[in-house]
């Protein structure tokens, strides 16, 4: 095979190589740490596999689309047939395109009937490997695709366990490790959004990778609907990670001519642990998909009616919620469900997208008004994609709904999917919203979504899931372009719908309806591996939280919530005047340090479990704000060192307690004291921070404290 055959892709110490002769199968030759100067050719002799007894009689590696007829043994990614024939087929290279820093492989059958055309691109700044698809079908005769998997990609042998990031509502991004001995491990969702059990990405390490060391690598796929990921280890050693979106049956047929596009696969590979993955796929969310015009914005502090009001809507309760958030310090008011229709509660009025007049007599518009005045935003929440059959809208459009022949939907929260792969119901939603956008003036939207869709049929007939998502795309894009201003938060119950490809049409996520700080930092860890803090809504909570039922203090409360995108969901008419002065003074905090925390390098702290400790580090190494959170009793008498990861060795750093701001310390003297770290603070070295640690003080659990770090110019004390 001659040199011309092999392509490659390289940034950030990382490669990519593809072996792509025209009339051969194309295939992944390698994914991981750059080859140098290497002749790439070398690969070839270096990776020879022997036939051994017992196996193939010669050594068949996936293809780029690997599908069903090469015969590997492995789960095919590409499945399909024509009337039940031409299930099994190659695909073999009939073209290579080198543009624009993307490597596009083209590939077809014998016949010509098929066309798979792959592109994959490295980003510069970050690393990070983007992969997307598109299946053309080039026949006479219509189509029947199964599967397509964006993305199959052989992984190195001592990769040999994974992370994966389920759970539940209220309880997201849980970090899961699985041994991968041998067999599949696999993730489905059919939820219709990327769910709260099964997040679409994993992280496939050695046993011995941690945040700071050995080699690993992330895969997401980005895509807001139903999923499949999967690891794959075969008797002979060799594994593979797969991912693709899942099809329900007969969901996808292409015509002549037409054409599947597959949701698109960010993955970013790293020999320096964790941590460093995480780095590159937040700064890749930051620099290469959120939109400038948010992701370059101050995030403002939010106050959210939800959890203070829920359905009981007055005028009255309204303004004086607002003067109570804009006196603590909120920059954004965001008005809740319960504000439209008959919506006095969950069962009915989803749909009827237009200002109550039983409630709000006047219109929102006074109430609009004088949230500016305050000097905040004004926010509202639709839940677009549903309706409740006890509604104006169900009444005149029941069809408008997404159901499957012959079978009755499984009731969920009282409501019903759209169908917004019809014209009609994309065009009455994107009227009704925005109207009331652009009569109220309306800064900022929560976009919920409060269900799962198991039933996606279109007129009751094929599933159309795929169909939907897209839709969805189509009406956020359609609003955004009428008012390229308006920032849009990603909600549903919760964390349900995160994802990258949301979040190129979106600026925020609701990370979870919990609010419980112990169990947000918990998720708030978990999500951080693939989302940066500016897009992860964290808000201050009630004292007594209404999932958990816990008794936190409003300083945990505080401390959690300053480690994402700022908020409060609590009645503030009825805290105690205490518990408000320390929240004004958590806001003014994350006010403070907010570009910090929203631009640096956020690393996940290693220490004893009983903990969970984070450091937010400038790009320069100049500051850093660090975070610890005594989860629960430890079984010692004293806590271990706290190591800061992410500073400078060779810098001295004044470092003090900036939270909370009286010292929590069961005895004294203690580090708090000796160090003076209420007060001044102490300058210490930046490799002793890191090698050495700072000795954390006995609190109570339940409790934090945040340190503040600043680089002092050489000779100040």
């Amino acid at each position: 095979m001659g040199a011309s055959a092999l392509f490659s892709l390289e940034a950030q110490g990382s490669q990519l190589v593809i072996s792509a002769a025209t009339g051969e199968v194309p295939r992944i030759l390698h994914w991981g740490a750059s080859l140098g100067s290497t002749d790439l050719n070398e690969l070839e002799v270096l990776g020879f596999r022997q036939v051994v007894h017992g196996g193939p009689g010669r050594s068949v590696e996936p293809s780029l689309a690997h599908e069903a007829g090469q015969g590997t043994g492995f789960p095919p990614g590409l499945t399909l047939h024509r009337g039940g024939d031409d299930w099994a087929f190659l695909l073999k290279t009939v073209s290579v395109e080198q543009r624009d820093g993307a490597l596009i492989v083209s590939t077809e059958d014998e016949r010509r009937t098929l066309r798979h055309r792959a592109t994959f691109s490295i980003a510069e700044k970050t690393g990070v490997l983007s992969v997307a698809v598109e299946l053309e079908n080039l026949g006479a005769e219509e189509l029947m695709l199964d599967q397509c998997a964006t993305l199959t990609m052989p992984l190195d042998g001592q990769m040999n366990s994974a992370l994966s990031f389920g759970g539940r509502w209220s309880g997201e991004f849980q970090t899961e490790e699985i041994d991968l001995y041998r067999g599949s491990f696999v993730r489905e969702n059919r939820a219709g959004r990327t769910s709260h059990e099964n997040f679409p990405a994993f992280i496939a390490k050695t046993s011995s990778t941690d945040e700071t060391s050995g080699a690993c690598a992330a895969f997401h796929l980005a895509w807001s609907g139903n999923s499949r990921m999967r690891i794959d280890r075969q008797p002979d050693g060799r594994t593979y990670a797969q991912l693709g979106e899942l099809l329900f049956p007969g969901e996808m047929v292409l015509k002549p001519g037409e054409r599947y596009e597959a949701p698109s696969v960010v993955a970013v590979w790293s020999g320096e642990g964790l941590g460093a993955l995480s780095h590159a796929m937040q700064r890749h969310l930051r620099s290469e998909i959120l939109d400038p015009r948010a992701s370059e914005k101050v995030r403002p502090v939010h106050y959210n009616t939800w959890e203070a009001v829920y359905f009981d809507h007055s005028p009255e309760q309204l303004l004086a919620l607002a003067e109570s958030a804009a006196e603590v310090g909120a920059e954004r008011f965001v008005l809740d469900d319960g504000w439209f229709g008959s919506r006095r509660n969950d069962q009915a009025g989803l749909g009827d997208w237009w200002i109550s007049e039983e409630v709000y007599t006047d219109g929102l518009t006074a109430i609009a008004d004088r949230v500016r005045d305050l000097g905040m935003e004004f926010g509202i929440w639709f839940e677009p994609e549903m309706v409740n059959p006890d509604s104006d809208l169900y009444r005149l459009h029941p069809d408008w709904v997404l159901t499957a022949r012959d079978v009755e939907d499984v009731p969920f929260r009282n409501q019903l999917t759209l169908d917004l792969s019809k014209r009609e119901v994309s065009d009455y939603l994107f009227t009704a919203i925005e109207k009331i956008v652009r009569e109220l003036s309306v800064s900022y939207i929560k976009w919920d979504m409060n269900r799962d869709t198991h039933h996606p049929g279109h007129d009751g007939g094929r599933a159309s899931m795929h169909r939907q998502t897209r839709a969805l795309y189509a009406l956020i894009d359609r609003l955004r372009e009428a008012h390229p201003d308006l920032e849009i938060e990603s909600c549903s119950s919760g964390g349900a719908r995160t994802d990258y490809a949301i979040l190129k049409r979106t600026d925020r996520l609701w990370t979870s309806d919990n609010n419980d700080a112990l169990e947000r930092q918990q998720i708030q860890r978990g999500a951080s591996h693939f989302f940066p803090l500016r897009v992860l809504g964290s808000h201050v909570g009630p004292k007594v939280c209404h999932i958990t039922g816990r008794t936190l203090q409003m300083e945990l409360r505080v401390a959690t919530a300053i480690f994402g995108h700022m908020g409060m969901e609590v009645d503030l008419r009825t805290e105690e005047r205490q518990d408000l002065e320390v929240l004004k003074a958590g806001i003014a905090l994350y006010k403070e340090h907010r570009g910090l925390l929203h631009a640096g390098r956020q690393h996940r702290l290693e220490t004893d479990p009983w903990y969970i400790a984070q450091a937010v580090v400038s790009e320069d190494k100049g500051e850093a704000l660090v975070s610890s959170v005594k989860m629960e009793r430890d079984p010692f008498t004293h806590p271990q060192r706290l190591r800061v990861a992410g500073l400078d060795p060779d810098r001295r750093y004044r470092t003090r307690i900036v939270w909370p701001q009286s010292s929590l310390s069961l005895t004294s003297p203690s580090v708090v004291e000796a160090g003076d770290l209420l007060g001044e603070g102490s300058v210490f070295q930046g490799a002793a921070l890191m090698n050495f640690g700072i000795q954390l003080p006995a609190n109570f659990p339940q409790t934090a404290v945040i340190y503040h770090l600043s680089a002092v110019s050489d000779g100040e004390a």
